[in-house]
C-alpha cells in the first residue's frame, strides 16, 4: 500500500510538472524550436501575439512584411524564401490558387472556422475555405473632416466628390492604381472590375480630371498620421485606417459612397512548398481564436473575421464603439472584391503613373 502511494505521489509531481498546456482544450505540440516563417502586410500584428504562439508551440517565428500583393507575388514567383504562411488579398489569393502555388488546410487542425462573423464565409475565391482563412477585412473609403466638409454633401455626392474644384489644396489621394480606377469606374457607374476598353479610357479620364480639380497629394500610409493630425480635409484610404483617424480625431468621419466600392480580405494560406504545413496550420488556428484576432483587430484598426470580436470592439465598452469605418458594409449589391486579371492590372498601373505625372 505504501509503495502504491508512494509510485502514485512520484505520478502526480511529474504531471504537475509538465506544461499546462499539454492537456484539455490547450493542448499543444512542442515543435522543438523549429522557425516558422510568416510572411504579411506591414503593421498588420500585435507582436505579443507573435510571442504567445512562440511560447504555446516551442518554435521561433520569422516574421518579414511586403507592401503589395505584387510585390508578394515576385517573392514567390522568385522561390527566395521558404515561407510557410501568407496573407495575401482576395484576388491575389485567386491567383496563387489557379497556379497551384497553395496547399489545402488540414481541417483536422483548422477546426474553428464557425468562429467566422457570416461576411466572410464562402467568398467568391476560395468558397469552401479549402485554402484560406480570412486574417482581417476591410473596405475602400473617404475620411474627411465634418468641419470642412458637410455629411450630407458628401453621402450624395459619394465619389464625385473627388472633382469639387472647392477641395483644391486639401486632399490626399491614396497612391494605388487599382483603387484609384476603381473610384473612377464606380463614379462612372461601372464595375471595379471592369476590362472593357472605352470603360478604362472614361475611368482614366475621369481621374486626369480629379488631378486637375483637385491637385491632390498622392501619399500611402503618410495619409493616416496626416488625416489624424487634421492636415488635409479628405482622403481615400481603408477602412482599418480610417477607423484610427477616427479613434485618434474626433472631427474625422468615414462614408463608404453609394456607387459602391472595394470589399477586401486578407486571408491566411499556405504555399505548397512550404516547410513547416502542420505548425502553419497551427498558425491559422492560433490566430483564428478570439484572444489573438482581438489583440490584431484592436491594434490594427481592421474588422476582425471572428463573429465574438467584432460584437466585442464594436459594441458598448469597445475600442471601437461608435467607430462607423470599424465593420464594412455588407451584402451591399454595388459593392465587389477585386477579381485576378494580371494585365489588366498592369494596364491600369501603367495609365495611373501617366495620371500622377500629368499635376
Amino acid at each position: 500500500m505504501k509503495k502504491t502511494l508512494s509510485v502514485l505521489l512520484a505520478l502526480a509531481m511529474v504531471l504537475c510538472a509538465l506544461p499546462l498546456f499539454a492537456f484539455g482544450e490547450d493542448a499543444a505540440e512542442d515543435f522543438g524550436g523549429v522557425t516558422l516563417n510568416v510572411y504579411n502586410w506591414g503593421e498588420y500584428i500585435d507582436k505579443d501575439v507573435l510571442r504567445d504562439f512562440e511560447k504555446k508551440y516551442n518554435c521561433k517565428v520569422n516574421y518579414k512584411t511586403y507592401e503589395s500583393n505584387e510585390a508578394l507575388y515576385t517573392n514567390i514567383i522568385g522561390g527566395d524564401d521558404p515561407w510557410d504562411i501568407l496573407v495575401p488579398s482576395d484576388y491575389m489569393i485567386e491567383r496563387l490558387k489557379n497556379e497551384d502555388r497553395l496547399q489545402p488546410l488540414d481541417k483536422s487542425i483548422v477546426d474553428n472556422l464557425d468562429n467566422l462573423t457570416d461576411a466572410v464565409k464562402n467568398l467568391p475565391f476560395d468558397p469552401d475555405n479549402t485554402y484560406s482563412v480570412p486574417y482581417l477585412w476591410q473596405s475602400v473609403g473617404i475620411v474627411y473632416n465634418t468641419t470642412k466638409i458637410d455629411e450630407a454633401t458628401i453621402e450624395d455626392k459619394g465619389w464625385e466628390i473627388f472633382l469639387d474644384e472647392d477641395l483644391k489644396g486639401h486632399v490626399y489621394m491614396y497612391d494605388s492604381s487599382r483603387d484609384a480606377f476603381m473610384v473612377a469606374l464606380k463614379a462612372l457607374g461601372y464595375s471595379a472590375n471592369s476590362s472593357n476598353e472605352d470603360e478604362i479610357q472614361q475611368a482614366f479620364d475621369w481621374l486626369l480630371q480629379m488631378n486637375s480639380a483637385l491637385n491632390p497629394n498622392y501619399v500611402t500610409d503618410e495619409m493616416i498620421d496626416g488625416m489624424a493630425e487634421g492636415m488635409k480635409w479628405m482622403s481615400l484610404g481603408y477602412s482599418g485606417d480610417i477607423a484610427y483617424i477616427i479613434n485618434e480625431n474626433e472631427d474625422m468621419a468615414f462614408c463608404a459612397p453609394k456607387q459602391g466600392t472595394n470589399i477586401a480580405v486578407d486571408a491566411m494560406v499556405i504555399p505548397a512548398k512550404a516547410g513547416n504545413p502542420r505548425l502553419a496550420n497551427y498558425f491559422i488556428r492560433f490566430i483564428t481564436e478570439y484572444d489573438a484576432s482581438l489583440a490584431i483587430s484592436t491594434e490594427t484598426g481592421y474588422t476582425s473575421p471572428n463573429a465574438e470580436v467584432i460584437a466585442e470592439l464594436s459594441g458598448a465598452g469597445g475600442e471601437y464603439e461608435g467607430n462607423s469605418a470599424y465593420i464594412p458594409r455588407a451584402g451591399y449589391e454595388k459593392d465587389e472584391m477585386y477579381t485576378d486579371n494580371p494585365k489588366l492590372a498592369a494596364e491600369l498601373s501603367d495609365k495611373w503613373l501617366k495620371v500622377m505625372s500629368s499635376k
